[in-house]
Parts: C-alpha cells; structure tokens; sequence
C-alpha cells in the first residue's frame, strides 16, 4: 500500500469529499502510475485527487482578461516555460540583473501556480487577492475541461507541447521517482502499453495536444502553441516570439541591453537545477524541487526506446495527427 503522507497532496487519496468519492465509483478506471488507480474524468486520465480539484477549479474559478495561463501535458517542459513566462511577464517590477529575482530564490512552481492540483487541490473556495495583475497560472486540464470562464475570458494561453517519445520517457522517470519511497517502480514496457493506450496523466497525449492545436489555429489571439524543441533550437525567436503574443514585446533598448540574452540565461536548465533553492529545496507541498529537474535534453528517449517502441508509437502518432499539419522533431 502506497505511503500517503509522504506523496505529494495533489497523488494523497486521503480527505477526498464524499462527493467526489461517489463519483469514483462511476469513472473507469486502469492501473495508476503512482497510485493505485487512475479514473477517466471527461475523457481525461487524473488522479482522485487531482479529479476533486478539477471540479472545484471548474466551479468556482473566475478568470480575469488579464490572465496569463500557461497549459502542458506533464513532462513536456513545463519548469522551463514557467520561468521563462514570469521573467518575461514580470521584467519591469523585477528587473531581470537584480541580484534577488524572484526566480533565484524560488522554484517556479511556487511563483506559477497550478490551478487544479495546487490552488484548488483541496476542493475550497479561493482568494486571490493577494495575486498582482497579470495573475500567471498554469494547468495541465485539456482544453475542453478548462472552466468556462476561462473559455469565455479574453485570457491568454500559452500551450507548450514536447515530442511523445521524450515525454513519455520524462513522464515514466518522474512517475518512478515519486513511486520509489512507497513501493517497486512501473517497467518501461508496462508503462509504455498505457501510454499507447492513452491512459497516461491528463491523457491521450495525442486529445490533448491536438485540440489545443486546433484553438491555437482558429483563436491566434487567444492560444499561443509553442514547441520545446523550437524553443531549444531557436531560443531568442521564439521567446520574442512570447513576448508579442503577450503584448509585451522587447523594446530596441532592451535587446541591445541584453535583457533577452539574461532571460535565457537565468531560466536555462542548467543555471536553474544548479540553483540552492532546487537542489536543496521543497514545494509547500513537500515535493522536493529537484524532482522537477532531470535532464532537460532533447532525444533522451533514445537511451531507452526499442526500435519495436519506436515503430508502434510511430504508427499511432501518424494516425492520430495525419492532416493536422503537426509535425514532431525527436532530435
């Protein structure tokens, strides 16, 4: 039996209300990849707990225009993006060469909170206000199952999708790690089965990448569908690329400054997991920040991956996505 107290809140099944407990027993389930079970709540893959902190989100949140939200599968660079979106967002109240920016004395999740398995985790009502304008949240609820208002909202989204093959690898490694204190860690050939099942966290991967793809084309103004593997190639571009979709483009006096240069480096993989607060450090939920922080690296999957995986995530791949003009770079 899993250890529940030393697991993450949003991965505890303990404190779940009884609604939410007589909704369980009505969802399909599968074999979890932390946890015992994982449910299918609106067509997605979730834990119970993350499921009750959907449905408070879904209730009761109330996006503002100004909102920035940032949306990712799991293990798609999320740590990364998270950084890179509050330097950006947040350059003028915190200067990017000030000696204690807010990024090199805390995790980014603390300062980009997660809305259904941080905020609202607990299923309460919430008060925000405390949070500054542009309030910077993130989520990892496919497009469908975000609460209306944000639907309805001129907030913006920021979608940031990683090639299946590193995700799931990434996705696999984190799963394993939070398993490792409770009990024997998943096998890649078992959890690789689920994940071409589409039973993996928030899954299909294939659902949601794809209708968040589909927003990004018909609404330009109101999704933002951005690449980990564009942003490794072409940093600079495409964070300028953020920054006019944000309406908070780089003044001529800032580049030549080096202000972009600084926001690279600063929220780059290898000065974050470097940094006292991530290696040492935990998120108030007790999850250690180093656990956020493994390679970071395009074409891992390649040190894992038989050419048999290779061939059958292929064949799903190019059947899910044909005609959707989206295309993956795996190296």
């Amino acid at each position: 039996m899993t250890c529940q107290t030393s697991l993450p809140k949003y991965l505890q099944e303990d404190e779940l209300s009884d609604k939410c407990k007589n909704l369980l027993l009505t969802l399909p389930k599968e074999k979890g990849w932390v946890v015992s079970d994982i449910y299918n709540y609106q067509g997605f893959w979730a834990t119970p707990r993350i499921i009750q902190g959907v449905i408070a989100c879904q209730q009761q949140f109330q996006a503002q225009d100004s909102d920035i939200i940032l949306v990712t599968a799991p293990k798609s660079g999320t740590t990364w993006l998270k950084a890179l979106l509050f330097a950006l967002v947040n350059r003028m109240n915190h200067p990017i060469f000030e000696q204690k920016h807010p990024l090199l004395v805390k995790n980014p999740h603390v300062l980009v909170p997660f809305l259904e398995h941080t905020l609202y985790v607990d299923g309460r009502v919430l008060d925000f206000s405390s949070f500054t304008s542009p309030r910077l949240l993130a989520t990892h609820v496919p497009f469908a199952s975000l609460p209306k208002s944000v639907q309805d909202s001129r907030s913006k989204l920021v979608y940031l999708c990683r090639n299946p093959r590193d995700t799931f690898i990434s996705m696999w490694h984190f799963a394993n790690n939070l398993r490792l204190h409770h009990k024997d860690t998943n096998s890649i050939e078992e959890m690789f089965d689920l994940f071409c099942e589409g039973v993996s966290f928030y899954g299909p991967f294939w659902n949601h990448v794809l209708d968040y793809w589909k927003q990004s084309i018909e609404k330009p103004n109101k999704v933002l569908f951005l690449m980990y593997e564009g942003i490794k190639e072409k940093p600079k571009i495409q964070l300028k690329r953020l920054a006019e979709f944000l309406e908070c483009p780089f003044s001529i006096e800032e580049e030549n400054s080096g202000v972009v240069d600084e926001i690279l480096r600063m929220c780059s993989f290898e000065n974050l997991s470097n940094l006292e607060v991530n290696t040492n450090g935990k998120m108030p939920n007790g999850e250690e920040n180093k656990v956020f922080f493994r390679r970071g690296e395009i074409g891992d999957w390649k040190n894992y991956f038989t050419v048999e995986m290779s061939d059958k995530l292929d064949h799903i791949i190019d059947q899910k996505f044909q005609g959707s003009g989206l295309k993956f770079s795996y190296i």
